[in-house]
């Protein structure tokens, strides 16, 4: 998707495309931010990919819903994204598929963590316990 299109889905969220990879989807984001001319993960975006609205972003960013749009480069909701995006990506690196690291992501509990969704777990700001995680997994080790 060009990044006019990109641009223009963001008025209308059900219209963003999600690509087949991670890597796409960066590309999208920093397309954006390249537009906008700000070097920030557009939240709007991000939540789009996510199939989730606005309220529940600011929810799991911990900052309210106007800074979602009014204070796009709050740092609290910049880490959330950030750190979000860590986790995909690696989620992605392991099974190759980016659609499905999405589902992982926003729906599967995990037993190690007393079966919290990743998403959940971002949000309480433990994305380097849920990176070892993955490590691990990748590794072998967790099963």
């Amino acid at each position: 998707m060009a990044v006019g299109k990109v641009k223009e889905s963001l008025n209308e969220p059900n219209r963003y495309l999600v690509p087949d990879s991670f890597e796409r989807f960066l590309a999208d984001l920093k397309g954006v931010a390249r537009q906008e001319r700000h070097p920030l993960i557009n939240p709007k975006l991000f939540a789009s990919a996510l199939s989730i609205d606005i309220q529940t972003l600011a929810s799991q960013a911990h900052v309210h819903r106007t800074t979602i749009s009014r204070a796009q480069g709050a740092e609290k909701l910049q880490r959330y994204l950030r750190d979000a995006l860590r986790v995909l990506g690696a989620a992605a690196d392991i099974n190759g598929d980016f659609h499905d690291a999405l589902f992982w992501f926003r729906n599967e509990p995990l037993s190690a963590f007393d079966y919290k969704t990743p998403e959940q777990l971002v949000s309480e700001g433990r994305a380097d316990d849920l990176l070892r995680y993955v490590q691990a997994l990748q590794a072998g080790v967790v099963g």
